[in-house]
């Protein structure tokens, strides 16, 4: 008897999610606990385990698909005699799947239409994928056309050129719809300074090996930025706060958002508390957060909450940029790439590393001089990076 695969139930004011990736094939055998397929929110990525050891038998959801919580994605076939020896599995798979490509060539067969038969060849379908839509479950014109229509991906033919249509994911779609709110819904201005990051270079190579030992985490540039954050926000509150309606809420605590660039799209994690963490503890934090970010193994407590973002596009190279606000935030600090610049400093010219900061804030709630003496604030903690051990 078959068993069902199900959507795991989704987080709260989650009501759907999407199919992201099938790890098993039709006929693929499967261990219990392992992972068979991987659905997207727009806040996390759950994997979907086998419920015990069998053989995948049905697909009813394909990549791509919307589905809700305990919907069916699938059926497994349960085998016993399924181990976890390499050897054996790997026999069991070849059997099964041939097995399987013979109980589809047969069903492909039996519809005696060369019309299907030309359609699956002509399209490069898989016939496994394929719902039986007449009463005998044959593959009939209409399961192709509905396979066809539920492609994730459509490719569509243009002379000797081609385009690819590809859904979005959850998580994309998400992030759009965040950036057009931040854009029609908050008064945003952008302002600029730029910081030389000498000072921050010099204590890095003075005391990054003794840090690392000592730590076992590298001492990068991100701990730096949020310690001057976390001072700027302990001075200009309003930073720290956001608009509720007719109320501006202030925020007793500071729990900071880092942007994180993945496949999937941008996510913000947030670090809480940083001002009870040490440099240590930020930059593990920050790593840990990182990780999960790529391989979709954020929880939703993770991805949930946080008063202000730092983005840092100078990891891919850029110069300036003006980030958009992350709702309902009031504000966020964009880093970028350093780069050698000649400096008027004495009198003389000078070349050292310098960085440009952007701060975008929303004008309804923080006026021109904090924003502005928010961004000094952060520039005079990276150039004397002393003052914030010394608390001055």
């Amino acid at each position: 008897m078959s068993v069902d695969i199900l959507v795991p139930d989704l987080p709260e004011s989650v009501t759907n999610a999407s199919v992201a990736i099938w790890h098993k094939k039709l006929g693929e055998s499967v261990q219990r606990d392992e992972v068979l397929v991987e659905v997207e929110t727009d806040k996390v990525v759950l994997e979907v385990p086998a419920p015990e050891a069998g053989v995948l038998e049905t697909v009813l959801e394909d990549e791509g698909a919307t589905v809700i919580a305990r919907q069916v994605l699938g059926r497994l076939r349960p085998d016993s005699n399924i181990t976890k020896t390499t050897t054996e599995k790997s026999h069991s798979q070849e059997a099964t799947l041939v097995q399987r490509h013979s109980s589809l060539e047969k069903e492909i067969n039996d519809t005696h239409n060369p019309v299907i038969h030309r359609l699956i060849e002509e399209h490069d379908l898989n016939p496994g994928a394929i719902k039986g839509s007449s009463t005998e479950g044959r593959i009939t014109r209409e399961g192709v056309k509905k396979n066809l229509i539920g492609q994730q991906k459509t490719e569509t033919a243009l002379g000797n050129r081609s385009e690819k249509r590809v859904p979005m994911t959850h998580l994309r779609k998400r992030v759009a719809e965040r950036l057009l709110e931040a854009k029609n819904n908050t008064a945003m201005l952008t302002t600029f300074n730029e910081v030389n990051m000498q000072p921050v270079i010099d204590l890095r190579k003075q005391y990054g090996e003794m840090f690392e030992k000592r730590h076992c985490i590298r001492l990068g540039f991100m701990s730096f930025y949020i310690k001057a954050v976390l001072e700027a926000l302990k001075r200009f509150p309003e930073v720290n706060a956001f608009i509720d309606g007719e109320d501006m809420v202030y925020h007793n605590y500071f729990d900071i958002n880092i942007a994180v660039s993945t496949h999937r799209g941008l996510v913000t994690p947030v670090l809480k508390d940083i001002d009870a963490l040490s440099m240590a503890d930020i930059e593990k934090k920050i790593k840990e957060l990182v990780i999960k970010s790529r391989d979709g193994k954020l929880k939703v407590e993770e991805l949930t909450g946080g008063n202000f973002t730092i983005t840092n596009g100078g990891i891919f190279g850029s110069l300036v940029s003006t980030p958009l606000i992350n709702p309902p935030q009031s504000a966020i600090l964009g880093m970028h790439t350093i780069k050698d610049r000649p400096m008027a400093i004495d009198g003389q010219v000078i070349i050292l590393p310098m960085m440009y900061l952007a701060l975008s804030y929303d004008h309804r709630l923080i006026d021109g001089k904090e924003s502005v003496n928010f961004l000094v604030t952060v520039k005079e903690m990276l150039e004397d990076p002393t003052r914030l051990l010394l608390d001055v």
